[in-house]
């Protein structure tokens, strides 16, 4: 059930417990009294440092945390109140964070042979964290499986059954893996550069989240081969909604977007042609809003955050949005932040970067 605002912020501050408060200063205090909502992203600071801010729904800088390194995206745990930061491909580590602070971080690394791909998702339980990674000599996905209750140890991995890992999530009931294979071969000996773009091979995966075996595989027709697909979001519903990027010709104005199902096949998101020329045939991050069934869609590349009624696929409302990266459920829509640091007309001295979660 979708919690008010009011009660993420109260259940955040009850989390955080007076130690948490105390440490603040009093304009970050300030700042959480005042947030209807609170959001974690990662950010470029102004001195070249990288870290995991928690920043209110106004803009306003509540905590930070330093990081080792440029993360990509994040994942939250509501069971257990911690969240993670994997590194942006072609990086190895992943940071624990408790954003209550309560916990001090934690970061892991990827075995040998492997790096994250950026993104991960909890068991609804909170006892298992699933990783994308990278098997690049092998030249396939993964799915790295640690134990959150044992310090967050590798015990395991599943093949994500494509190439180009990158989003995947874990449906609400955590029977399954939902995968998004962007189709798109890289080696670190290459940094991220992309080895393949004239044989792409996209698909959407579902897993048996205890055996990792298939339970349904969506390629996508030969004309929509260079479309990789690359983030997800599940709606209420349970449709599992899909954002890509298309390494085709730019002229060309593919779908960037759609859902499916377990066990149904994929549905393309039909947009207006101006639309799809607007988000510049790459959507960079999508969020959904479940209890106003809103998808929100981002393109840093177009400048522009596209708002869609899940249910009819309607286009409820355009916004430009230079650099805009981050997209979160937020009280009233999808929060978006940018690159250049601003979230809600505010701001900020630090540069958000690509992914943006909300935390309660």
């Amino acid at each position: 059930m979708w919690k008010s605002a009011a009660l993420d912020r109260r259940a955040f501050m009850r989390a955080a417990g007076a130690g948490f408060l105390a440490a603040l200063g009093p304009r970050s205090l300030y700042a959480l009294e005042r947030a209807d909502a609170v959001f974690a992203s990662g950010f470029r600071a102004p001195d070249g440092t990288y870290g995991i801010a928690t920043v209110s729904e106004r803009g306003e800088v509540i905590d930070r945390i330093a990081l080792p390194a440029r993360a990509h995206g994040l994942t939250y745990c509501p069971a257990t109140g911690r969240g993670v930061a994997f590194a942006r491909r072609p990086g190895t580590f992943a940071m624990i964070f408790d954003p209550a602070g309560r916990a001090a971080p934690v970061v892991i690394h990827s075995p040998e042979g492997r790096h994250y791909y950026g993104h991960g998702h909890f068991s609804p339980d909170g006892r298992l964290l699933y990783a994308s990674e990278n098997d690049f000599d092998g030249n396939r996905g993964m799915i790295g499986l640690y134990d959150a209750t044992d310090g967050f140890r590798r015990i395991g991995e599943f093949d994500a059954q494509g190439i180009g890992t990158h989003d995947m999530t874990v449906s609400d009931d955590g029977r399954y893996l939902l995968i998004a294979n962007g189709g798109i071969e890289t080696h670190p000996d290459f940094g991220r550069t992309k080895l393949n773009l004239d044989h792409m091979e996209p698909s959407l995966v579902v897993l048996d989240a205890k055996t990792g075996h298939v339970v349904q595989r969506h390629t996508l027709p030969e004309t929509l081969r260079q479309l990789s697909t690359r983030h997800l979001d599940i709606d209420g519903e349970g449709h599992v909604w899909f954002a890509c990027q298309y390494e085709g010709s730019r002229n060309d104005l593919p779908p960037l977007a759609g859902y499916f199902s377990v066990g149904e096949d994929l549905t393309f998101l039909t947009l207006p042609e101006e639309t799809t020329a607007r988000l510049a045939n790459y959507v960079g991050a999508i969020a959904i809003n479940r209890r106003d069934a809103i998808v929100g869609l981002a393109s840093p590349k177009g400048g522009a955050a596209v708002l869609v009624d899940a249910k009819t696929g309607r286009v409820i409302r355009e916004d430009s949005v230079p650099d805009a990266a981050g997209a979160a459920p937020s009280t009233d829509g999808i929060a978006v932040s940018s690159y250049r640091g601003d979230l809600a007309g505010t701001r900020s001295a630090l540069a958000w970067d690509q992914h943006m979660i909300r935390i309660a």
